[in-house]
């Protein structure tokens, strides 16, 4: 199983990094951008697919990855690349 994990500051929660990210931008000729929020993203692999390993990678992005105070986390289950069936 491959996951792509997304950690951002909750809504509520002030950015300071991406506000200074979005400064630094208007700085340097995009005065259109109106916000930025900084986060983290993880890429996991982990051998199976079954119910109870997404279960626990939950846990381990509640646990772990995030700061359930102040962050949400996205776990985002990758698919299968389909096959090409050669002529």
């Amino acid at each position: 199983m491959k996951v792509k994990v997304l950690v951002r500051p909750k809504a509520a929660v002030l950015d300071p990094q991406g506000n200074a990210v979005r400064d630094a931008m208007r700085h340097l000729g995009m005065p259109e951008v109106r916000s930025v929020r900084i986060g983290k993203y993880m890429e996991i692999e982990a051998d199976g697919e079954n119910g109870e390993l997404e279960s626990r990678l939950h846990g381990l992005c509640r646990d772990l990855l995030s700061n359930p105070v102040i962050e949400d986390y996205e776990l985002l289950k990758e698919k299968p690349a389909k096959r090409r069936r050669s002529k």
